[in-house]
């Protein structure tokens, strides 16, 4: 059997479709989850609890590579104090102890290889620039987040392990994210525009999302910040016109920006502002897209 692929956020969106995939390829699997009684047993399939932010040292000995997807959904509910401690702690405390704990293990019983998960918030709200993995950070909670976050995944550098920071745009599933909420809203007669519908909205097609881990596990030249995102990125009008269309419902009802901002607080600027995110590092490396456009990936998930 191979060495085992460590993964955290298993139950998760892309760590659900990841893990399938990988089933599929015969890859030998440890799963982290805080309930890891409710992941299906497999053959070549091990489990490990965890509480979120602490794992034994002993899960990690062995394992050929570690991909940390886990993380407190950012959309998951009011932006309230508790909730931006959650995402905080789930993301930053959490990659700095998987670091440490393998930083205390002999050399070699380390992974070579961390792949951690972190998002186009990154780049805050940058208007009309192109932002490819080069762009400064922006500002604001989820900019800030981000930061901390590669900043703590980045340390497996100091023990021998290449790193590949993922930087996510909303994923696009029929089977979880934004997607099937947004479907509902259209069908139902509301969906329309955020604000004033100029904003560039990245995404990316959840067979891109796994694929591009799966390029991060592979090619040693995945290396550093990696844009997950379709090359395929428009405007948010453009993007609502797509979901409509998909839908076979119009797009009647507008957000005004003043309503974003009032129900959302500091998070409001990450579906108001706009992010131009453009795919360099998976295009140097010969990435070839399975979804490249949204009017496709949307008839394949909502048709």
């Amino acid at each position: 059997m191979n060495a085992p692929i460590l993964v955290t956020g298993a139950s998760g969106l892309v760590g659900r479709a990841l893990v399938a995939r990988l089933a599929e390829e015969k890859q030998s699997l440890r799963l982290v989850s805080r309930t890891p009684g409710r992941l299906a047993a497999r053959e070549g399939i091990g489990t490990v609890g965890w509480d979120g932010r602490e794992l034994a040292a002993s899960a990690l000995a062995g394992a050929e590579a570690v991909v940390h997807l886990a993380g407190e959904p950012i959309f998951g509910g009011l932006p309230t104090r508790a909730r931006r401690e959650r995402m905080w702690t789930s993301r930053v405390d959490s990659t700095r102890n998987l670091v440490r704990r393998i930083g205390s293990l002999a050399a070699s019983e380390r992974p070579r290889v961390l792949i951690s998960a972190s998002a186009v918030g990154y780049y805050g709200d940058r208007g009309e620039a192109e932002l490819d993995e080069a762009a400064e950070p922006g500002s604001g909670f989820l900019a800030n987040l981000c930061v901390a976050w590669e900043e703590e995944a980045q340390r497996a550098r100091e023990h021998g392990l290449r790193v590949a920071r993922l930087r996510f745009a909303v994923v696009l599933s029929r089977g979880g994210g934004a997607l099937p909420l947004l479907a509902r809203a259209f069908r139902a007669g509301l969906g329309g525009r955020l604000g004033s519908g100029r904003q560039w909205f990245p995404w990316v097609h959840l067979a891109d999302a796994v694929g591009l881990v799966r390029l991060a596990l592979e090619d040693a030249r995945a290396d550093g910040a990696i844009n997950v995102v379709a090359p395929g990125v428009l405007r948010n009008a453009g993007f609502t016109r797509e979901v409509a269309r998909a839908v076979h419902r119009p797009a009647l009802l507008p957000a005004p920006a003043f309503a974003v901002r009032l129900a959302l607080r500091d998070l409001a600027s990450e579906f108001l502002g706009s992010r131009r995110v453009v795919p360099a590092r998976a295009r140097a490396l010969a990435y070839r897209f399975a979804q490249p456009e949204l009017g496709p990936a949307l008839a394949a998930e909502l048709s």
